[in-house]
């Protein structure tokens, strides 16, 4: 190997080394909150139903049989008042709908409250606390969107920032695998060459 040649290969290793460990230092936490969410989201379904509930059943799975969307809607409003907090018209995050179940289920943007009902007889189900919306929020960024209403600005930041951090991570990791090996090798080989001539 030609000494330039080589001490060009030296210096793009201690820069990715630096580089490595610079982005490491300072997204440390990030990288942690990151993997054990997602560690977390990775089990929601084998939680016991603690992280996400279970989906409860109805009655009927006819769409033929069922209560209109707006009667559903002011019992599950009803529900919300009586048994998770009084007074206001809480905000909709989104109504899931699952035939196969026979349940609607409403999702409510304050305190991440869920409420199951039977589609057919408008019955109370299960009221859950969706802890995985809240750790999904969190594992994304948009938890803080959330929190100060700004849309999906922050989200879009985080996962920018987190995404090429993660790009900068990998090619770096791999350099410092492989780049010490193809200097030896190629040094290997540069000594063979001048024992030959």
């Amino acid at each position: 190997m030609q000494p330039h040649n080589r001490q060009q290969q030296a210096r793009l290793l201690r820069i990715s080394r630096k580089v490595h460990r610079t982005t490491g230092a300072l997204l440390f936490a990030f990288f942690f909150v990151v993997s054990v969410t997602g560690l977390l989201l990775g089990w929601k379904k084998n939680s016991g139903g603690y992280i996400m509930a279970k989906s409860h059943s109805g009655t009927s799975t006819n769409l033929a049989d069922w209560l209109p969307i707006d009667s559903l809607h002011r019992n599950a409003l009803r529900i919300y008042r009586d048994s998770i907090r009084a007074g206001g018209s809480p905000a909709l995050d989104r109504i899931d709908i699952r035939q196969d179940k026979g349940m609607v289920k409403f999702v409510f943007v304050d305190g991440f409250w869920g409420i199951q009902l039977d589609g057919a007889t408008g019955r109370l189900l299960h009221i859950e606390k969706r802890r995985s919306d809240f750790i999904e929020k969190v594992h994304d960024g948009s938890i803080l969107d959330h929190y100060f209403g700004t849309g999906s600005v922050i989200k879009l930041i985080y996962t920018t920032v987190m995404g090429i951090a993660l790009l900068v991570f990998t090619v770096t990791g791999f350099w410092l695998w492989y780049g010490p090996g193809r200097m030896r090798r190629q040094a290997a080989r540069s000594r063979s060459g001048a024992g030959a001539s």
